[in-house]
C-alpha cells in the first residue's frame, strides 16, 4: 500500500508538518511510528526481568533523530506559554535538550548528579530504590519566574523528575512541562510529577 503524502512543497517534514494542517495526524504518526520502530529491545538487561529499552539507534539514525526532535519541538510549541529556559538532566537529557534549546531559541540549562558543576550550585536530594542521590544546577542559570521545560530521554519510576522539578522550583522557576522521549507505563512515573508530563514514546 503506497503511504499517503502532502502535496506541500517544503524543505523538511518538520515544514511539511507545518505547512498542511489536513495531514498532520496522518504525518505525525507516520514520524513516531518511524522513531518506534528505530528504538531496540534488549531483554534481561541490565539484570534479569528488566526489558530495556536503547534510544541510541534513533541519535544513529540522522533522518529518524531529526524527526524525534522536529515531534517534541511541535509539542513545546502546541503547549503554553513558551519555555524561557530548557533543563536537560543528566546524561541522555543533554542529547535532547540542546538540540531543543537551540531550535527554540532558548539558554540551556544542564541538570547534573552531585560534584560535577563548577561554581556555586543548588541542590536537591531524592530517593533511589537503595539509597539517595542528588541533583544540582549552577546558581543564577534560571532566573525567578522564567517558564521552564525539563527534558529526559526516560520517564520510569519519576523519581529522577520529581526531583528536577523540586530543584527549578527552588530556583524560582515555573515547571511548564516536562517532555519525555520514553514512558515506561506501567511504573506509573508521572504520577509522582505534580507539572504536566508529555511523552512521545510510551511502552
Amino acid at each position: 500500500m503506497t503511504p499517503l503524502r502532502c502535496q506541500c512543497q517544503a524543505a523538511s517534514l518538520y515544514s511539511q508538518h507545518r505547512s498542511c494542517p489536513a495531514h498532520n495526524i496522518i504525518m505525525e504518526d507516520t514520524r513516531i511510528k518511524k522513531i518506534a520502530d528505530t528504538v531496540s529491545t534488549y531483554p534481561d538487561f541490565p539484570k534479569p526481568g528488566i526489558l530495556f529499552r536503547d534510544i541510541f539507534p534513533v541519535l544513529a539514525d540522522p533522518a529518524v533523530f531529526n524527526d524525534l526532535i522536529n515531534v517534541m519541538v511541535e509539542r513545546v510549541q502546541a503547549s503554553h506559554p513558551t519555555p524561557d529556559v530548557v533543563v536537560g538532566l543528566e546524561s541522555r537529557g543533554f542529547l535532547f535538550g540542546t538540540p531543543l534549546a537551540l531550535a527554540l531559541k532558548v539558554p540551556f540549562v544542564p541538570v547534573r548528579k552531585k560534584g560535577k558543576l563548577p561554581g556555586e550550585v543548588k541542590q536537591v536530594s531524592f530517593s533511589l530504590e537503595y539509597g539517595t542521590d542528588i541533583f544540582e544546577a549552577q546558581a543564577g542559570r534560571i532566573k525567578a519566574g522564567q517558564n521552564v521545560l525539563i527534558v529526559d530521554d526516560l520517564l520510569a519510576t519519576g523519581g529522577s523528575m520529581k526531583a528536577a522539578c523540586e530543584l527549578v522550583t527552588s530556583m524560582g522557576g515555573e515547571v511548564t512541562l516536562c517532555l519525555v522521549c520514553i514512558e515506561l507505563v506501567d511504573l506509573k512515573g508521572r504520577n509522582k510529577v505534580e507539572h504536566p508530563v508529555d511523552t512521545i514514546l510510551k511502552f
